[in-house]
């Protein structure tokens, strides 16, 4: 295995990875708001948003990298008319300051979710 590059959170048959380290960068594939069995939290978007978020936050961990590493999010709604509630639970949860940020409307998303969230985190050289 290269040592620069490694899949993080990877099932063999899979058709993806939870994330991937390319030298200092993480690419984490979009998270979901399942509950501990798997499942789509319901229709509460910020239950569902708060498990989103807290499974970028477990990839970005498991790579080795901090929360605050993460200088890219962008998040896919199902309704646009949740984004004030998006808004109210991202802005508690994630560190200042925010990463850059990008909303998309989509028509549906995997398992009947209302939010799904990628991410992009870069690790700090220690020079600077």
């Amino acid at each position: 295995m290269n040592s620069h590059k490694h899949a993080i959170g990877f099932t063999p048959g899979a058709p993806f990875s939870n994330g991937y380290v390319c030298e200092s960068t993480l690419y984490i594939a979009g998270q979901q708001g399942p509950d501990s069995d798997g499942k789509v939290t319901g229709v509460d978007i910020t239950k569902q948003i708060a498990n989103a978020i807290a499974g970028v936050k477990h990839v970005a961990e498991e790579a080795g990298f901090k929360v605050s590493d993460i200088v890219s999010v962008t998040i896919y709604l199902t309704d646009l008319s949740d984004v004030p509630k998006v808004n109210e639970v991202y802005t508690n949860l994630m560190p200042d300051p925010k990463p850059a940020r990008v909303a998309v409307l989509v028509a549906g998303l995997i398992g009947d979710a209302k939010i799904e969230i990628s991410a992009i985190a870069q690790k700090r050289s220690s020079k600077a």
